[in-house]
């Protein structure tokens, strides 16, 4: 049993290594490399940049689609539009406001990408206020960005040895057999907004102090995001993790879910944490605590392996200074 077990993380481990969107992530060194130094709040460096004003603060974002995925499925690349914006704002720690994208396709195509925008913009209830297009026949391109209002922000600077690791997802649906994204959207329905708004929420609230969603990058590898700044690390019990019956735990951890968060939770925080998630029917559990080893352990059982290493590579080579 213990050879199966070790085997088996062996396989995960693998899978996560070379998860592409993971790997893509080294790509962003090339912003610290232009523009030089970040604090790692407004910018670049977390979900979204925190903008001061002379009234408060808000939270500003962007997100391009990857043109193969527009060109296949233009509708469902415009809700990912939205989506991806919404969850990047929130988990900041910020209520969203409002989206502008932009699109260069064919007619066609355009208006699928719009109808798709327009479906997820009344289901989180976040107005699409304006952008740009372009009629443009060939490969298409779509792009959004998302403005949200934030407090105290849900910024990785915040994150601390000894904090619990929450990770909150919700589990009703099915994988795309065309790619990796699990969209429980389908499920939650109108619910969808008010399931994002619980971050802002616990922004304010204090119970969690910083955040990232789960994106391309898979859970380990947003996680290493979040972590990087600080070069922390965490074991994740794998044996309680939130995840969806029948789908592999790799494959679990390398997909974006459309609702997937991870988030850093302060000592004795930990039940009014998790109490929101599970009064509105989705699953969140503390699945480690934040360490100094700069090491992303996973765990099944009793057996250990290694699934990232901040000390030895960089997730997104941005420059830490701010530290």
């Amino acid at each position: 049993m213990g050879t199966t077990v070790t085997s088996e993380l062996d396989e995960i481990v693998r899978v996560v290594a070379e998860h592409p969107g993971l790997l893509a992530k080294t790509e962003i060194g090339l912003v610290g490399e232009v523009f030089g130094d970040t604090d790692w709040t407004s910018g670049p460096g977390d979900d979204g940049a925190v903008v001061r004003t002379s009234t408060g603060s808000v939270v500003a974002c962007g997100e391009a689609l990857w043109p193969p995925f527009v060109a296949h499925d233009p509708r469902g690349a415009g809700f990912a539009a939205v989506l991806t914006n919404v969850n990047d704002v929130v988990a900041m720690g910020a209520e969203p406001l409002g989206i502008v994208n932009t699109v260069a396709a064919s007619e066609d195509t355009a208006r699928a990408a719009l109808e798709g925008m327009r479906h997820a913009s009344r289901l989180f209830r976040v107005p699409i206020v304006g952008g740009h297009l372009t009629r443009h026949d060939g490969e298409p391109s779509i792009s959004a960005f998302g403005l949200g209002e934030v407090g105290e922000p849900l910024s990785m600077t915040r994150v601390e040895v000894g904090q619990s690791l929450v990770v909150a997802a919700a589990t009703d649906g099915a994988m795309r057999p065309d790619f990796p994204f699990f969209p429980a959207f389908e499920q939650r329905g109108e619910r969808c907004a008010d399931d994002a708004r619980l971050l802002p929420a616990l922004a304010r609230s204090g119970a969690a102090v910083a955040a990232k969603d789960i994106s391309m990058a898979g859970l380990v590898g947003s996680l290493a995001m979040l972590l990087e700044w600080g070069t922390f690390g965490v074991e994740i019990d794998l044996d309680v993790l939130p995840a969806p019956r029948g789908v592999d735990t790799a494959a679990w951890l390398t997909c974006f879910p459309s609702f997937g968060f991870l988030l850093c939770v302060p000592p004795g925080r930990e039940d009014d944490a998790l109490a929101p998630f599970h009064a509105r029917g989705l699953e969140a559990a503390v699945v480690g605590r934040v360490d100094d080893t700069g090491r992303i352990d996973l765990r099944r059982g009793e057996a250990v392996a290694t699934a990232y290493d901040l000390t030895r590579r960089a997730v997104t080579r941005l420059p830490r200074t701010g530290r």
